[in-house]
């Protein structure tokens, strides 16, 4: 039996219809991951689920003794609590009991002989039902969660009208997962969590023995933890049994399918109207009368959009020294009158010519620091950063600027480079600005739109150094494929911060990861970093064995045994095989080419057997 379904469910904003006819049903442990692109309405419709706003048409029908927890994307602000006053809200009912349990003992204190009995009976019974429902471990449990949701006590204890928004939707988050639930729903919950607090939160949901919904355009989480996914587009709700991966082919399926059925129908649309026109006025009329009825009653089926793919080929940038940034004895902090403050330590660094580098680490580790100081925002505390002179550099990040509000997108692009008028739409056409999209003035795009404008405006710049700041958070699924097809196709250096798991596997060639005030160099990619890490956690009781490169004492490695040896090299070799069909799952659903994502999704499932199993023997 379902906890909640909705049927026939309407919603319009003014003369917009945001869907329509939407039908569903949530079990009671379902995991829902919902995804379509930014303004489709997926959060008017959990604010429907909720309660916070009615659908125009339709019903939802939740029982009395459901209990929703909901985490919005933006956090609600209070003026006077702590963030730690706000998270222990989710137990309510125990600070409500602790406080008559405290005036039951001022009452004792005081009673009378006749009255203590009763007053007795009465704390027994408080007492009990504060243990029954886990009062002496609640704030065990609260520090746990602040813990893993990457919440400090400093933090915990300011007030939260003077904490961030990643703070707050934090601390909504610890609040919601505290409150135990029987539906959660979290909207894009991964915007302001580290990795650790990613891998946290997939850990918990993948334990989570309630029904939860997550609004998510992480595509690496949703694999982890979703079981099903809800896609709203075009006005409908669309569902599919399976992970995010699993969607992506059964969605490129049914889209070659519509494109054949919609070809067909053209077909027969075009063979009945040759027909109408030759013997619309001979013998034939009476039929060819019939005929054109059964065409204005035709239903006609809708054509699949195909063309999602940014081109950036032909772009050209200036080359550079082979070595376009180096740092000597550098260390990032500030000072003030009475004291200093050392931030970040970092070793002497060389950023080659045409490399990728991440850089990653927790909230607050000071990454967003280290890249202004490179930039030159930030003055360095100790030592330099030497740029090569031959770099024009280009800075990326969700707040870059798509130009002037008022402005069209046609005119933007001008203000930011002043190029030939009949070169403007072509190149606008490269970031799918095409016909009437480019007369859109700038305040009327959506984000993802202002995200592709404003790397539009960068990249015509031709900046050959590339450094970006979290670039896909708060992108649609759509947004973030387009910008990794940009960033594939650059020729230049790139240096980026993200969290973004996909991004960082596809992209990265080196790791500078920023821990406990100091940089370190990781010489490979993200897969290569995060498979070491997953065989330091196996085997924790051994030396670390990441490969890690310092100045001053780089950990050593045991050598491992041959089997396992031979082990790491085929884990190594299937996983970076999975990614590679992963991405041409990608390519191939926009492509529609169905006998490929057949046989590239046969193949997904079979190497991932192959890989549980070897990791499996690999841990013995």
């Amino acid at each position: 039996m379902p906890i909640l379904s909705a049927s026939k469910l309407s919603l319009s904003y003014s003369d917009s219809l945001i869907y329509s006819g939407i039908s569903l049903d949530v079990a009671e442990k379902a995991r829902i991951g919902m995804v379509g692109p930014n303004g489709a309405g997926k959060t008017s419709l959990i604010r429907m689920i909720i309660g916070d706003i009615p659908p125009d048409s339709g019903k939802i029908y939740l029982p009395e003794n459901i209990k929703i927890g909901y985490v919005p994307q933006i956090a609600p602000l209070s003026t006077s609590k702590t963030l730690r006053d706000e998270i222990k809200t989710a137990f309510s009912e125990l600070t409500s009991l602790e406080s008559e349990i405290e005036d039951c003992l001022a009452k004792l204190s005081n009673s009378s002989p006749s009255s203590k009995d009763i007053l007795e009976t009465e704390y027994a019974s408080l007492i009990e039902r504060y243990d029954s429902q886990g009062g002496y471990s609640y704030l065990n449990a609260l520090d746990r969660m602040v813990t893993g949701i990457g919440l400090s006590p400093d933090t915990l204890d300011n007030p939260a009208h003077l904490a961030s928004g990643g703070e707050r939707t934090r601390a909504a988050l610890a609040k919601a997962l505290l409150a135990n639930p029987d539906l959660l729903i979290l909207d894009e919950p991964t915007n302001y969590l580290d990795l650790k607090g990613l891998s946290w939160l997939e850990r918990l949901l993948n334990h989570y023995s309630s029904a939860f919904i997550v609004v998510s355009h992480d595509r690496h989480f949703l694999d982890k933890v979703v079981t099903n996914i809800w896609e709203l587009d075009h006005e409908k709700l669309n569902t599919y049994i399976g992970n995010y991966s699993k969607y992506r082919v059964l969605k490129g399926e049914q889209a070659l399918w519509q494109k054949r059925s919609y070809e067909r129908q053209q077909e027969f649309i075009a063979k009945e109207e040759a027909f109408i026109r030759k013997y619309k006025a001979g013998q034939r009329a009476a039929e060819a009368k019939g005929r054109a009825r059964r065409l204005e009653r035709l239903e006609r089926l809708e054509n699949v959009d195909r063309d999602t793919e940014i081109n950036i080929n032909g772009i050209s940038i200036n080359r550079t020294s082979q070595t376009i940034l180096k740092t000597e004895n550098l260390k990032i902090g500030f000072a003030t009158e009475s004291d200093s403050k050392i931030l970040l330590d970092i070793p002497d660094l060389q950023l080659q010519r045409g490399s990728r580098t991440a850089i990653i680490g927790d909230n607050g580790s000071g990454k967003t620091t280290f890249l202004q100081t490179i930039l030159g925002a930030i003055p360095e505390f100790t030592g330099s950063v030497t740029l090569d002179s031959k770099v024009d550099l280009g800075y990326f990040c969700q707040q870059s600027d798509p130009g002037p509000e008022e402005a069209s997108v046609y005119e933007s692009l001008l203000t930011a480079k002043n190029i030939p008028l009949d070169a403007v739409r072509p190149y606008l056409a490269r970031f799918l600005f095409r016909g009437d999209d480019v007369f859109q003035t700038v305040n009327e795009l959506s984000g993802g739109e202002r995200s592709r404008l404003a790397l539009a405006r960068l990249l015509i710049n031709q900046p050959n150094f590339l450094v970006m700041d979290e670039p896909t958070t708060h992108l649609d699924i759509a947004t973030r494929e387009a910008l990794e097809q940009v960033l594939l196709a650059y020729e230049g250096t790139i240096l980026f911060v993200s969290h973004d798991r996909h991004l960082l596997s596809l992209l990265s060639q080196q790791i500078w990861t920023i821990e406990n005030k100091k940089l370190r160099i990781f010489d490979g990619s993200f897969d290569e970093l995060d498979l070491e890490h997953k065989e330091d956690t196996i085997k924790s009781s051994q030396t670390s064995k990441v490969r890690y490169r310092n100045t001053a004492n780089p950990p050593k490695r045991t050598p491992p045994r041959p089997r396992t040896a031979d082990l790491e090299r085929e884990i190594n070799e299937l996983e970076s095989r999975l990614k590679e069909i992963e991405l041409q799952l990608e390519k191939n659903s926009d492509h529609l080419d169905l006998e490929s994502i057949s046989g590239l999704g046969k193949e997904h499932v079979k190497i991932a057997e192959t890989l549980e199993k070897k990791w499996i023997e690999w841990a013995k």
